[in-house]
């Protein structure tokens, strides 16, 4: 009987203290990040990390539980890349080259692969992954004799007015991070995500080259001028490939972010 008894108290004990600690992770976060941004497409095809740019965001969290989370989150960076820091000698011969400011917002839902509790003294740290769809908006652009074009309305692959590409697009947001307690309030995290974009226009780049006298004539001289950027002798016959259409652009972020736990202990309730 007094065995009984002990099982008893044991199990109720362990049903509170477990009931207390997931109570503590229901309650929401407010944070921001700071790190930085990188393109991959037409023309960085061999992933170069030369052209970081400064990056930041906002995020705000709900914990459903110490292994799932929601997440809404906004971030800003630019991207840019030039054929001349490519090894590849078709692309230095091409010698396109593009910026482009980003600003993006993404509905997230993350997965901590250790139980994560705040200001729990064994359960305040895990590594996490994360997934959910983002919109974003850009504006590639070029520059030219010490002046710079916004590309989109130029319609340098021959696109007809009307036709431009869109520079509101979707993308899947995804990636990976670890966060870390350093008190009940505050934890600290370190992140690498990716968009890969519904769209293979971040860079201007994407099919085949348009005949140059076509875009002369619909969009003017600057346009046939930025539409073929190759020294003598041009390498833009129409047709010829100027993009891999076939895989669209990815940008990346890594940050290091700051967050404030609004959740408050609360005695957990049982039905009778």
């Amino acid at each position: 009987m007094n065995r009984i008894r002990l099982c008893v108290l044991l199990s109720s004990f362990f049903l509170v203290q477990t009931g207390a600690v997931l109570a503590q992770m229901k309650g929401w976060e407010l944070g921001g990040w700071i790190g930085a941004s990188n393109y991959f497409g037409d023309l960085n095809t061999d992933y170069r990390l030369n052209r970081l740019h400064l990056a930041g965001g906002v995020l705000t969290r709900y914990n459903f539980n110490d292994r799932l989370a929601f997440r809404l989150g906004a971030s800003y960076g630019r991207i840019s890349a030039t054929d001349a820091d490519a090894k590849n000698v078709y692309q230095q011969r091409r010698n396109l080259s593009f910026r482009s400011q980003l600003v993006d917002a993404a509905l997230l839902l993350e997965f901590n692969f250790f139980p994560y509790m705040h200001g729990h003294r064994d359960y305040f740290f895990t590594p996490y992954v994360y997934a959910g769809p983002a919109i974003f908006f850009y504006n590639p652009e070029t520059e030219l004799d010490g002046t710079w074009y916004s590309l989109p309305e130029l319609g340098t692959e021959g696109q007809f007015k009307g036709e431009e590409y869109n520079t509101t697009q979707g993308a899947l947001a995804y990636g990976l991070g670890f966060k870390l307690d350093f008190s009940y309030r505050w934890s600290l995290s370190v992140e690498l995500s990716g968009r890969k974009v519904f769209t293979d226009y971040l860079d201007d780049v994407s099919g085949v080259y348009a005949d140059w006298r076509d875009i002369r004539a619909l969009r003017g001289d600057m346009a046939a001028a930025l539409a073929d950027r190759s020294a003598e002798p041009k390498i833009g016959e129409p047709g010829r490939q100027r993009g891999n259409g076939k895989n669209n652009d990815l940008y990346a972020f890594i940050g290091i972010g700051l967050q404030y736990y609004f959740g408050e202990i609360r005695c957990p309730s049982y039905n009778r």
